[in-house]
């Protein structure tokens, strides 16, 4: 089988890195992989192991272009089926160049954000299936319209063999120049408004008076850094909150937290929550689409109401006077990510997916009709 893997994001985010885990398990498999990103993306040359990767422009919703390139692509390399990653066009141009090149493509669905009913029925005409990430994703489309029988719910995965090693907190605490039992709170999220940095930072008026000196790292980029590096100096923050930037180790860092806090609006599951969680850190996060797969209220985190900033408070308070409680969590945590989120049962479930949509384009076809 050969699949033509298409994510037209710049940056190693999480969806991004859920592609590359992808194309790792499908090679195992035994599938061909090809890879078609933008010119210059992080993803390019960390999928070449496991890929052919083609770089090409992409330049979002309004470059209809995009869809002759992708087109032309699939003429030259006859892909089995295109999977469609992410958005940014190439929900739609990729969806158009599949249909253009008679070529099965289905999607993924990474986003609980709700759409119009008459725009779910136009753009997913163009898959075959969808696959969400999350139940909490299948659900929301099934209610915009979406026949149950072309969406199936594929979880995210985390490999979790870079989050088990010893992590050195003290080390980690003084070159932060802290404390080594400073407390530290962290968030991984880009910097946008859904994922609710906002709420964190309201939150930190209870918390603070609590805890003086805990330290909160905010790890990721994004159009609000301005208005956060605002935020932070007008309510008195800067000495407990830094702006971390996006990290590349991420790894080697997010087990050095104590908590994470993850008080996002709309999530489709959250992969920073399951690399938390891999990595034995307790959870704080909102009931937001498929957050509660992925953060279990009581085992491996609390779940709140999203915008319950008292209760977000009141969450991080607990965990934070807790030691006992956040080991407990911790290990907890990552005992259902091995358990349910293995990268290995993600890639059965989407191959399971394209051998359905073959298996059906077989049936379609007619007698006689070249594959």
């Amino acid at each position: 089988m050969k699949v033509l893997h298409v994510e037209s994001g710049r940056h190693l985010y999480g969806g991004a890195k859920q592609v590359l885990h992808i194309m790792e398990g499908l090679k195992r498999h035994g599938v061909e992989n090809l890879l078609a990103c933008p010119t210059g993306a992080h993803i390019a040359t960390l999928a070449r192991p496991h890929a052919e990767v083609f770089e090409m422009k992409m330049k979002g919703d309004a470059d209809v272009g995009m869809a002759l390139r992708l087109r032309r692509l699939i003429a030259a390399q006859a892909p089995d089926i295109v999977h469609i990653h992410s958005r940014r066009g190439a929900d739609l141009w990729g969806g158009v160049a599949a249909m253009l090149g008679r070529v099965p493509v289905v999607l993924s669905r990474r986003v609980d954000n709700p759409e119009p009913q008459w725009l779910v029925h136009a753009k997913y005409s163009m898959y075959e299936h969808v696959i969400a990430i999350s139940d909490g994703i299948r659900k929301v489309l099934i209610d915009e319209g979406l026949s149950e029988g072309r969406v199936s719910c594929v979880r995210s995965a985390v490999d979790p063999r870079p989050y088990l090693g010893d992590y050195d907190k003290a080390a980690f605490r003084a070159g932060l120049g802290l404390p080594a039992d400073a407390l530290l709170i962290g968030m991984v999220a880009q910097l946008i408004p859904r994922k609710g940095h906002r709420h964190l930072l309201q939150a930190l008026d209870d918390v603070l008076v609590r805890h003086p000196g805990a330290q909160v790292l905010i790890y990721g980029r994004g159009p609000l850094e301005a208005e956060l590096h605002q935020l932070i100096a007008a309510r008195g923050l800067q000495r407990n909150v830094r702006l971390m930037g996006f990290v590349d180790n991420l790894p080697a860092v997010i087990g050095c937290l104590d908590l994470l806090v993850h008080p996002a609006d709309l999530e489709g599951l959250g992969v920073s929550l399951l690399q938390a969680a891999a990595a034995a850190v307790p959870i704080v996060a909102c009931r937001a689409g498929g957050v509660p797969e992925a953060v279990r209220h009581g085992l491996n985190g609390l779940l709140i109401e999203s915008g319950d900033v008292t209760a977000l408070a009141a969450a991080i308070n607990r965990l934070l006077v807790d030691p006992a409680l956040r080991v407990h969590m911790g290990a907890a945590g990552r005992a259902l990510m091995v358990r349910e989120f293995s990268v290995d049962v993600m890639c059965e479930g989407n191959l399971a997916v394209y051998r359905k949509v073959l298996a059906s384009q077989q049936v379609l076809r007619p007698a006689g009709m070249p594959a």
